[in-house]
């Protein structure tokens, strides 16, 4: 069975739903997934993601030597936001570089990028996608061919984000042979549209809300060029048992 879900509405029945047989792969391609698997490519040694900024000051608490990372509202938390505390990094995956990440872990929470990968928590086996490294994801995924795969998109506040739906469909795409009538609509739907805008992913960002939005803001703008990358990166991006997120191959 291949799945895709497409909004935050998704995320209550996911985590209520008995996911140990199912494996899940988590699609925030503007930004969050695409900023961890920069972050993992320069050589952070893990993320780990949680839902509030409440949630990433106490676990920097525990964990003192780990940068603080996330946005609101697509920026870099403010210690006007966070009880006085300047986050160290945003939710762009320029600024992941090997000067700021290398050997360290990250603390991190966005607005919808982290909710998904808590909804998945229960699952077999959680990856973390993007264009980014898409091909070495989809070739691990073809080795290990799970019986039950849900694309999880992340989305846009509420709702779905074409950005994602792209990607799990280029998923979809590639995967289509190993799950034949297994396909739910959902995934169809997701390929029907990878297939009619997928030949210019950075063209088809002008129709996605978050990509507009990144577009029209100067200091924003290249990440949208950035994440719709293809293949940049070789790693393969999982959660471990001890729910960060690593590099399981590359």
């Amino acid at each position: 069975m291949l799945r895709v879900t497409n909004t935050p509405a998704d995320f209550e029945a996911l985590a209520k739903t008995d996911l140990s047989e199912t494996t899940c792969i988590v699609l925030d391609i503007l930004r969050a997934t695409s900023s961890m698997v920069a972050a993992l490519a320069n050589g952070a040694d893990g993320i780990l993601p949680v839902a509030t900024i409440e949630e990433a000051l106490a676990a920097k608490e525990s964990r003192p030597d780990a940068l603080l990372a996330g946005e609101r509202e697509g920026y870099r938390i403010t210690a006007a936001q966070a009880g006085g505390t300047d986050f160290d990094l945003g939710n762009s995956p320029r600024e992941y570089t090997t000067e700021a990440v290398a050997g360290k872990t990250i603390i991190t929470t966005t607005t919808n990028g982290t909710r998904a990968l808590r909804a998945c928590a229960g699952a077999r086996q959680v990856f973390v996608g993007s264009f980014l490294n898409l091909t070495s994801t989809l070739k691990h995924l073809r080795t290990d061919s799970p019986a039950c795969l849900i694309i999880v998109c992340g989305g846009t506040y509420e709702e779905a984000a074409l950005e994602d739906v792209l990607a799990a469909g280029a998923i979809t795409n590639e995967l289509w042979d190993l799950y034949g009538t297994g396909v739910e609509d959902s995934a169809q739907l997701a390929r029907h549209l990878f297939l009619s805008m997928g030949d210019d992913l950075e063209g088809a960002m002008r129709y996605a809300r978050n990509g507009r939005r990144l577009l029209s803001l100067p200091d924003l703008a290249a990440d949208v060029r950035y994440c719709v990358q293809r293949d940049i990166y070789s790693l393969v991006a999982g959660v471990s048992a001890e729910d960060e997120v690593v590099s399981i191959v590359g």
